[in-house]
């Protein structure tokens, strides 16, 4: 068995040895020339002369290209075409490249960037969602607009009733490696990516059209990213579509790579918005109607903005059922650098917003906001879980069974036993009218409040602070439930080529894109069980265009569930050839052929599986196969907002526990008890690495990441010593963490759940712990703290809960 094992990750000896090759460590030929971008210094202005001369007089400069040197400037947008390579006579955003330029060498492309002249005509900037709405600046033609009941009298009828105004910060990716392309021009035009991207047949799509060839005639591989986290989804199109056009234009392979202020300044963040709410909720604190208004701030050109918004819409429920809705999303048009994609793609923008109005209502019952929570949750799923049928008997003798348990758990028990819930009444319908059917919170939720001793702490907690009057703590447990799939039907597809060489030995390639995350051992595990031999015999190339074609983004935590299914299928046949062939040399029925342990057995015989394929290519049977798989029972209409946008969703709750000093705002991690849905897990090690991560990541994002632009649109955070991302230290220094581990009742890749974005969410707990040591610290006024909470924030709202401002 292969699928359920926690093995490391594929490459971890190359990593920690530093042998790992990114896109800037391959070796190119010595005529390799380097690029780099001429950037805007103002944020909106019509360019009225660009003097070069200078730039291109630079010591080691090849070339140098503008507007002016294009019959038509290339396209970069992944959606509606408005981001030109350079600037075509307006400049939109601080850091908007106007020119590239092209040299021997990386220092030498920086320098002479640095000495064009270019003179412009400032217009007026929009910067913030005030100055956006003000103009009436955005993309598409107004607000988007989802309801479900008669929100307005559900509110004005109920009993209680909160508002609010809530300010949520963006982020800044922060991979490790930066973005990177190299191009090297092949015969007859035609063209070699290598690109830092997660989506190699998008920079194919633009490569090919920027350079007016068919997508056939250029090639893009990826081998692995230094970091992605949504980052590289659309944002890598530039460097290669320079890279691409210089390449063309020289004959040479040329090269661009970001320096880190560079990345910070051109790149996309995670949108930043306005959240507005109203509620209406009974003494129990169960909500009768609530009303959003999502302000996001979208930036220059419209990249993705659109699906991130919508699904912040998609998530605005989180987990509860809200019976009378109404969302409101504007996507407005900023003079500041296109945000884009970013783990969690818009969802935990809708879900911080639902948590906050769970926590009003807590604050304005005085409630265990737990209590609150709970009483909001969805009906549980009709079934216990994992009481779907067993999967067929299948020939490889592949179990896909619990795991090893105690690798699924670090520091606390894997589970307290069984809490199935019986459905009390019809399924109940989110915003986007989806039945919610497998929901396991109830379960979850009180298995995590037992096992994290969630009442006792609290009760300790509210003792401490009524002793301390400096510091104060907090806790806080809070849910996810995340939507899997792609909110755009067509990209939920996958193609996979599997070979067996008459050797044994078995080359893996897939459409999905490794960043670290652990894909790449994970489809190596499903086709390994598929042959039953163990996973060190599959080779794992690089993700390749010209191997898999057409391949989707590894985003929206699709890659295990995509190219799983893909690669299974790809395997599938093939063994079922070889199967089919040795068989009849026994005369004995297909079903009766196991592949198991690397061995094949057949007819009271056992033969080594490399022995066996090289029969089966002797007797001339064909040991190659593609494979494809496309999402079933995906339907959605985002022009209504009504359909089955997601197959499935995945679950999980964190519990966690902050200190603040009320003299600084100065605040601490202390505690994080997790508990989180990844179905039958395919490698519980790495799912818990990616939980891990997430859960700190999404912390930083609510608490030390702070993104500040100046009046004049130029980001001042440009740098590590400006931009705090969470340091080791800033982990919980008590850090729990355990995976639900039961069988998802959908036929995903081995009834697993993706694991790469819901977790993201988890860290929305680290907030309202802060929220709840602020409170400590008053007797009446809400805390209203909002995101993320730097320790100038949590000061300001002890000051205000104080009554001193």
């Amino acid at each position: 068995m292969s699928m359920g094992k926690s093995l490391p990750h594929d490459a971890a000896p190359l990593h920690v040895t530093g042998q790992a090759r990114y896109v800037d460590d391959i070796p190119l030929p010595a005529n390799a020339l380097h690029l780099a971008f001429g950037l805007s210094t103002v944020a909106h202005g019509d360019i009225l002369s660009i003097d070069l001369s200078a730039v291109r007089a630079a010591s080691g400069v090849v070339a140098v290209y503008a507007a002016e040197d294009f019959d038509h400037v290339p396209d970069c947008s992944p959606s509606l075409g408005d981001e030109p390579l350079v600037a075509t006579g307006k400049v939109h955003f601080v850091g908007q490249p106007i020119f590239i330029v092209v040299a021997e060498s990386h220092h030498a492309a920086r320098r002479a960037a640095r000495l064009g002249r270019v003179e412009y005509r400032e217009l007026p900037a929009l910067l913030t969602v005030d100055d956006a709405l003000a103009a009436n600046s955005r993309f598409e033609n107004g607000p988007v607009i989802w309801t479900k009941g008669d929100t307005a009298a559900a509110i004005a009828s109920a009993p209680h009733q909160v508002e609010g105004r809530f300010e949520v910060g963006g982020q800044e990716h922060f991979y490790l490696e930066g973005q990177v392309a190299a191009c090297l021009p092949q015969d007859g035009g035609d063209m070699v990516v290598l690109s830092s991207t997660q989506h190699p047949t998008e920079i194919q799509h633009k490569v090919a059209h920027a350079l007016h060839l068919p997508m056939s005639a250029v090639r893009v591989e990826v081998r692995r990213m230094g970091g992605g986290f949504g980052g590289k989804e659309s944002q890598g199109n530039w460097l290669a579509i320079a890279c691409a056009v210089a390449a063309t234009r020289t004959g040479r392979p040329c090269k661009m790579r970001y320096d880190r202020d560079d990345d910070m300044v051109i790149t996309g963040k995670r949108h930043d918005l306005r959240i507005l709410y109203r509620a209406g909720f009974d003494d129990q604190g169960k909500l009768t109607g609530v009303e959003f208004s999502h302000l996001f701030r979208c930036g220059w050109s419209m990249d993705l903005s659109l699906p991130v918004a919508d699904r912040a819409m998609l998530h605005a429920d989180n987990a509860y059922h809200l019976p009378a809705v109404r969302i409101e999303s504007h996507r407005l048009k900023t003079n500041t650098t296109s945000a884009t994609a970013f783990r969690g793609f818009g969802g935990p923008q809708g879900v911080i917003g639902i948590e906050r109005v769970m926590d009003h209502i807590a604050h304005r019952l005085a409630l265990d906001p737990l209590d609150v929570r709970r009483a909001n949750f969805y009906r549980a799923m009709v079934e216990a879980p994992g009481a779907s049928p067993p999967d067929p008997e299948d020939i490889s003798a592949e179990k896909t069974g619990q795991g090893e348990g105690d690798l699924t758990s670090r520091g606390r028990a894997v589970s307290v036993g069984s809490h199935a819930l019986a459905a009390d009444g019809a399924v109940q319908t989110t915003p986007f009218h989806m039945p919610v059917e497998d929901f396991v919170l109830h379960e979850l939720t009180a298995e995590l409040e037992q096992t994290s001793d969630y009442r006792a702490r609290r009760a300790a907690i509210a003792d401490w602070n009524a002793a301390s009057p400096v510091l104060k703590r907090g806790i806080a447990l809070t849910p996810v439930k995340f939507g899997i799939s792609f909110t755009l039907t067509h990209l939920n597809q996958a193609g996979a080529l599997v070979h067996v060489y008459q050797d044994g030995s078995i080359l893996l390639n897939h459409g999905g894109t490794e960043m670290g995350q652990g894909l790449f051992q994970k489809v190596a595990q499903v086709v390994a069980g598929v042959f039953g031999v163990d996973p060190a015999a599959v080779k794992i190339t690089a993700t390749d265009t010209a191997k898999v074609p057409n391949t989707s983004a590894t985003a929206a935590s699709s890659g295990s569930d995509l190219n799983g299914k893909a690669a299974k299928a790809a395997a599938e046949t093939v063994r079922d050839r070889m199967a089919a062939f040795i068989a009849e040399k026994h005369q004995v029925p297909v079903d009766k052929v196991r592949f198991q342990d690397g061995m094949v057995r057949v007819a009271g015989e056992e033969y080594a599986f490399e022995r066996v394929a090289a029969w089966a290519y002797q007797a001339r049977v064909s040991l190659s196969s593609t494979g494809f798989y496309a999402t079933p029972k995906i339907t959605w209409d985002r022009v209504r907002g009504q359909g089955r946008p997601f197959l499935y969703f995945a679950y999980g709750a964190a519990v966690t526990e902050v200190v603040i000093d009320t003299l600084t705002g100065e605040n601490r991690i202390l505690r994080a008890d997790i508990l989180h849905d990844t179905g039958t897990s395919l490698n519980p090690i790495l799912d818990i690495g990616q939980v891990e991560g997430a859960y700190v990541q999404g912390a930083g994002w609510l608490t030390t990441e702070e993104l500040v632009w100046d009046g004049k649109g130029r980001l001042t955070t440009h740098a590590p010593s400006t931009y705090k991302i969470p340091a080791c230290s800033d982990r919980p220094r008590m850090f729990n963490v355990a995976l639900w581990d039961r069988p998802n009742r959908e036929d995903s890749i081995g009834k697993s759940k993706a694991v790469g974005e819901p977790p993201f969410m988890l860290g929305i707990s680290a907030l309202y712990a802060l929220s709840d040591a602020v409170a400590a610290c008053g007797d009446g006024a809400y805390s209203a703290l909002d995101a993320p909470a730097t320790a100038e924030r949590v000061l300001d709202a002890v000051n205000r809960v104080r009554g001193d401002v």
